[in-house]
């Protein structure tokens, strides 16, 4: 049991005019960053507090003279290289709700979106027109900030919880490089992991819908999203973990507002990858590593590309009356 105690602590430790309209979010992405959810998502660490730092990378693009609204402009043949960093704070309390443990978290971030497109509409930065233009920027994201309550029985291990995008990063209409989507949005979610220690396998979902608030810089509305995401992971030593990854993203209403000028309209993706995790003890702090990949397909009026996570986590302290806790609740810290 003790093999599996420190595997699976360290799998997560234990926590992105043309004639041919794209119909799509605003920025052709949503508020919620896919693929953040992966092995051990249902899974609530023992009373304490647990870090984790996330470097999220998206390489993009959507072609064929299809324009997207960016920044309050109309752009088309967009192509994007982006990377965010994002330190995570979770706190598991001691309290229980409905016998469910409750945890809150707090993201902020910062990153550098590299952003090229063929055409540009009423833009202050590049004029009234530009051709194969390119804006790249680092600045500050918004912060993400969640609740939730985790329950386990037996193998089985499950959370419901809310979180909440907060524009607070920076954000400047008519400049292409924003980290900050610059909309209020409320995300409703639940998870769910199987993980059974004898055969060190953790099979996980994820599911939720983004609720999302007005632009009030560029008067747009993104229509509201669904987001699906799966993992089977695979212990192979007490060490080491490989597992396939996958996400759905579907916005089930229209855009709106005086700043949806192409209508409303919703987008769709794909994507499937694969994890691979290690775990080492820096003295006696046990330190998580994941690189997840996952490649999209079959967009429709939506960004399509690559996008990763390397992510290390630690914690940072835990409840010592739970700490020897046995491998099902302590097997992971996931920040979500």
């Amino acid at each position: 049991m003790r093999q599996y105690r420190i595997a699976a602590l360290a799998a997560a430790a234990a926590l992105c005019f043309s004639q041919n309209p794209a119909k799509a979010a605003e920025g052709g992405i949503g508020a919620y960053l896919m693929g953040s959810r992966s092995n051990g998502a249902g899974i609530t660490p023992p009373p304490g507090v647990y870090f984790e730092d996330d470097t999220y990378f998206y390489d993009a693009k959507i072609g064929g003279g299809k324009s997207l609204p960016f920044g309050g402009l109309l752009v088309a043949n967009v192509s994007t290289q982006s990377w965010l960093n994002l330190p995570t704070t979770l706190w598991v309390t001691p309290a229980k709700i409905l016998g469910g443990d409750l945890a809150f978290s707090l993201t902020s971030s910062v990153g550098e979106p590299r952003v090229g497109a063929s055409l540009l509409v009423n833009s202050p930065r590049f004029g009234p027109i530009g051709l194969n233009v390119t804006d790249d920027h680092t600045n500050l994201s918004d912060f993400f900030i969640q609740s939730y309550l985790g329950w386990q029985a037996g193998n089985f291990h499950w959370q419901f919880g809310i979180g909440g995008v907060a524009p607070s990063g920076t954000y400047v209409a008519g400049q292409l490089s924003n980290a900050s989507l610059n909309r209020p949005a409320v995300d409703l979610f639940g998870t769910l992991t199987w993980l059974d220690p004898a055969i060190g396998w953790d099979l996980s979902t994820a599911a939720g819908f983004t609720f999302n608030q007005p632009n009030t810089a560029t008067n747009y509305t993104t229509g509201d999203e669904f987001h699906l995401e799966w993992a089977a992971t695979k212990y192979i030593t007490k060490q080491f973990t490989l597992g396939l990854v996958g996400y759905y993203y579907q916005q089930f209403t229209p855009d709106s507002g005086l700043g949806a000028v192409l209508g409303g309209f919703e987008g769709r993706v794909v994507a499937l990858g694969g994890s691979i995790g290690y775990t080492f003890e820096l003295g006696k702090l046990p330190v998580s590593t994941r690189l997840k990949v996952y490649r999209e397909f079959d967009a429709v009026n939506h960004l399509e590309g690559t996008s990763g996570f390397f992510s290390v986590s630690v914690p940072l302290g835990i409840d010592s009356s739970v700490a020897t806790v046995d491998a099902g609740r302590s097997v992971k810290a996931k920040l979500q």
